[in-house]
């Protein structure tokens, strides 16, 4: 795994040095946007509609449109210079029992591994909460954006969990939490809390359930690779002015070097006005200096003719 955050978790006087990794992955299969008809893909550029143009990523910033359709840029700098204090410090704030902690709250979660030098405080710090069943109230910051997180035991290691911010969970606003709630028999609930009993089970198993949707999308793709359903997209179009392929500018790069070296061995012009096209026999050996034309060419000079006496 790669670590994509490096750090200190801090309790008390304890300093433990970590990195943090993603604990979750995607397994969905990974599709992209084409055209029906011929399966080429759908671009999506990133346009100035001012400028006509497309826009190169470092031009790109934050902006934040007032009431008045004003715009406020911030650019990488701005926030740069914003405070952060756990943008590398995870400071424990609090200890709770996780029964305490809503789920609605969770966001994502990582794996916490203690750098070589750290491991003795962080295996303590992991069995003092899984004796103690508390989880550790912290904050991060993961990419300029700071969450509410805890720290849980989970199996042999620590994660961290980002918590969403309270004023982030919405509050149910629904007609029949408003209404008065109906009338439920015993009769009801006995059958109900019944049913509850011959479905449960005494632990969760994650490893008993599986996502039938994404197994069943991957057959389809490939029975239609087995079967020869597939395309081949066609060659994107390409303008005069575009180059569409690194052979392209390779070669382009190339030609422009000679021309350019070519050039730079040539006399200077004196004037900007080309030469006639003419053609002109092989040259003959002279004893007389070479000199250039306008057009660059080396030509052998011509004996200059006397003028006609008066």
């Amino acid at each position: 795994m790669r670590s994509m955050w490096k750090g200190t978790v801090t309790f008390g006087l304890v300093a433990i040095p970590v990195r943090l990794f993603a604990a979750t992955q995607d397994q969905s299969l990974s599709f992209h946007q084409v055209h029906i008809p011929d399966g080429s893909r759908i671009q999506h550029r990133r346009f100035c509609a001012a400028e006509d143009s497309e826009v190169p990523y470092d031009e790109i910033g934050k902006g934040y449109e007032t009431a008045d359709g004003r715009m406020v840029v911030l650019t990488d700098e701005d926030l740069a210079e914003l405070p952060l204090p756990s943008a590398h410090t995870v400071q424990v704030l609090a200890f709770v029992p996780i029964e305490s902690v809503d789920p609605i709250h969770f966001d994502r979660t990582y794996f916490l591994e203690p750098e070589k030098s750290a491991v003795k405080p962080f295996v303590m710090l992991r069995d003092a909460m899984s004796k103690a069943g508390q989880v550790a109230v912290t904050k991060i910051a993961i990419r300029q954006r700071e969450s509410l997180a805890l720290l849980r035991v989970y199996r042999d290691d620590i994660v961290v969990e980002t918590m969403l911010w309270p004023e982030q969970v919405r509050t149910p606003d629904f007609d029949f939490l408003r209404a008065d709630p109906p009338q439920v028999s015993a009769k009801e609930m006995k059958m109900a809390a019944q049913l509850i009993e011959a479905m449960a089970e005494p632990v969760f198993d994650a490893d008993a359930y599986r996502d039938e949707y994404q197994k069943a999308l991957k057959e389809l793709v490939r029975t239609k690779i087995e079967g020869g359903d597939t395309t081949t997209p066609r060659a994107a179009a390409t303008t005069d002015d575009e180059v569409t392929s690194l052979l392209e500018a390779l070669s382009n790069s190339i030609e422009a070097s000679r021309g350019s070296t070519s050039s730079t061995s040539r006399p200077a012009k004196t004037s900007q006005r080309k030469a006639p096209a003419t053609k002109r026999a092989p040259a003959k050996t002279s004893s007389k200096k070479a000199s250039p034309d306008k057009s660059g060419a080396t030509r052998k000079s011509s004996p200059k003719k006397s003028s006609p006496k008066k």
